[in-house]
């Protein structure tokens, strides 16, 4: 192999070999620091010397000195040395969950309401950590996390959602978002502080686009209810839905994550009785728990999901939008 090869490779131990020699003056020195024969030190300088094609060692008086294109050479082992100990830091910076990247993937008011925040907390904690995010929901995004293509996802407990005892997942239970009643303010029941969800069997809904979460989330509470809700109207945004709302387009469910919305003409009241809620989890694929990374970021989420859930919005509906 020559010098002009493309694809001629460096054995650092021999750079190092060499660097001694340099340093020491003398081969039997450089063996002597290095705990090798002299021998040894001569046939890794030897070996090196073909790799590069060049000479590397000239004789002076009774000891060697580096040639120039030696000192070429050394110059750009320690650019390489040094980054080999920067591969070192950050191999022990993933390991302990202070560096990598994690993808994770949720619904709106889920990145909204939790998984902004928890990025916002990782860039103070673990600021090695990155994270990217993308808006998704089931079963898109579980397929998604099978391929590898995300690391984690936050949903909506659902009949498109995987069962809690799937085995190809690890899942956290996140919090419970408290659906509350979403009224236009001149509505026969704005005025009373809590509202029985079956006193609006005969109003049309409004909710958000069929087959989604929040859809299928509010047929679901309106059935445990007693009722089909009469759905005439969707979008996919909440301040979509609570406008058409405020216009008397119908009366809806709103999760209190996606609270205040700020929409005048609108009034929200609680429901009376068991409370109304959908159920958030986190998941990852089953046995990636250990990821250091994952695990940080498992636990940011988890951490604002608790300070959500303990912060006065979350226990009482923001009485106009």
């Amino acid at each position: 192999m020559t010098m002009f090869s493309k694809d001629f490779t460096i054995d650092p131990r021999r750079l190092r070999v060499l660097r001694e020699v340099g340093l020491r003056g003398t081969v039997t020195s450089a063996a002597s620091g290095l705990h090798l024969t002299p021998s040894a030190v001569s046939q890794q300088i030897a070996a090196l010397s073909r790799d590069l094609g060049v000479p590397l060692l000239e004789k002076t008086g009774r000891g060697v000195r580096l040639t120039g294109q030696a000192q070429v050479i050394l110059s750009h082992a320690t650019v390489v040395q040094a980054q080999f100990e920067r591969a070192r830091a950050d191999l022990a910076a993933f390991a302990d969950g202070r560096t990598g990247q994690v993808s994770v993937a949720g619904f709106a008011t889920g990145i909204a309401g939790l998984i902004a925040p928890a990025m916002r907390r990782l860039r103070t904690t673990r600021p090695g950590i990155t994270m990217t995010v993308v808006e998704m929901e089931p079963p898109d995004v579980f397929t998604r996390l099978d391929r590898g293509e995300l690391d984690v996802v936050v949903a909506v407990d659902f009949r498109k959602a995987p069962p809690r005892n799937d085995p190809r997942y690890h899942r956290v239970e996140l919090m419970s978002d408290v659906l509350d009643a979403m009224l236009p303010a001149d509505h026969p029941l704005a005025n009373q502080t809590s509202i029985d969800l079956v006193d609006l069997a005969s109003d049309v809904f409004v909710t958000a686009s069929p087959g989604t979460s929040c859809s299928e989330v509010t047929l679901a509470t309106c059935a445990a209810a007693g009722f089909s809700p009469d759905v005439r109207n969707y979008s996919t945004e909440w301040v979509a839905v609570a406008a058409l709302i405020s216009v008397g387009a119908g009366v809806g469910l709103l999760p209190r994550l996606a609270q205040p919305l700020h929409t005048p003409g609108v009034v929200v009241r609680p429901l009376r009785g068991p409370k109304a809620a959908r159920n958030i989890f986190a998941a990852v694929r089953a046995g990636a728990q250990d990821d250091p990374v994952l695990a940080a970021t498992l636990e940011a989420l988890c951490d604002v999901a608790a300070l959500v859930s303990s912060s006065p919005a979350a226990n009482s509906p923001s009485s106009t939008v």
